[in-house]
């Protein structure tokens, strides 16, 4: 009687977040894919699958990542931003939510990919409208000391995305080049340059001054 009502609850707690799964994958039509694994049944996991860009079928095996979830009661909870890649090659951004019972269990897991192809032409697009001619830099007024952080701040998002990435979710050698060509650009010459730059890679500012050397 007690396995059997731990197992209704279980079933309960994935039926719900399989309305999640589906409002989230409705919201963002053609750009991220939303899938539920239940990872009760490994071979036959993915439970709910909207706005499908992996191509992948309800009742297809579990992820790597799953397994790892089953084997592993302690594993982390959330994995968030992390880079992936679609069958066909398409650059994705991912966050994965394991979903435990009340026994502490993973019992599911929420996906989310989301499709970076689509988004970086956008960016490199918005960042050519509204960028100014430098051809008589060295003439202007301002120099780059009077950079600001939301020019900083676009010239990092414009060199993620040129790297099919946002600033956070980008490797750790694409995090040394990009603060390296910030450096020879002289966007170091701010004050506060290398806070700003550590706060939008998400990573220290004693990194970020390791990176330039």
């Amino acid at each position: 009687m007690v396995a059997s009502a731990s197992a209704e609850a279980d079933e309960h707690l994935i039926r719900e977040a399989e309305k999640i799964a589906v409002a989230l994958g409705r919201m963002f039509p053609g750009l991220c894919e939303v899938v539920l694994h239940d990872l009760r049944d490994p071979q036959h996991a993915i439970r709910a699958i909207e706005n499908n860009l992996s191509g992948r079928e309800v009742g297809d095996s579990v992820t790597e990542l799953g397994l790892a979830r089953i084997e592993d009661p302690g594993y982390p909870s959330v994995i968030q931003n992390y880079p992936n890649q679609f069958p066909d090659g398409r650059p994705a951004k991912s966050t994965s939510i394991g979903i435990k019972n009340s026994a502490g269990e993973y019992i599911a897991a929420l996906c989310l990919n989301l499709d970076v192809s689509v988004l970086s032409p956008m960016t490199l697009a918005l960042s050519n409208l509204v960028a100014t001619d430098t051809e008589h830099r060295e003439q202007a007024l301002e120099t780059l000391r009077d950079r600001n952080a939301r020019e900083l701040r676009q010239a990092v998002e414009e060199l993620a995305a040129e790297r099919a990435a946002t600033p956070r979710s980008l490797s750790r050698q694409d995090k040394k080049a990009l603060v390296r060509q910030l450096h020879q650009d002289g966007y170091f010459d701010s004050r506060d340059a290398a806070q700003t730059i550590a706060d939008l890679l998400g990573v220290s500012r004693a990194t970020v001054y390791n990176y330039t050397k």
